[in-house]
């Protein structure tokens, strides 16, 4: 299931999630580049994350992949890097 890009709560949740990657790169010390070169990703993909969106006006949806490379380099767990609560996806 993919989340419903009008859904409040995911909306809400991507914005929360670029605001916690743009404060654990500042803690880290890396510039949106480097953190984006050693994650194996593009500095465009990166910037868009921490804007929490992936188009003007999509919210961003990563893929596991590139959360795992982030969380890798920034040397935190996936735990760390996703905010709490999880939103709710399941339709109900």
């Amino acid at each position: 299931m993919t989340p419903d890009s009008d859904a409040p709560d995911w909306v809400g949740y991507a914005q929360a999630l670029g605001a916690r990657l743009h404060r654990l790169r500042i803690e880290h010390g890396f510039s949106q580049e480097r953190l984006a070169y050693s994650a194996g990703i593009t500095r465009y993909t990166y910037q868009k994350l921490e804007k929490g969106e992936s188009a003007p006006g999509t919210p961003a949806n990563p893929t596991l992949r590139n959360l795992m490379a982030i969380a890798q380099q920034l040397d935190v767990t996936l735990d760390t890097l996703l905010p709490q609560p999880w939103p709710d996806l399941s339709g109900h």
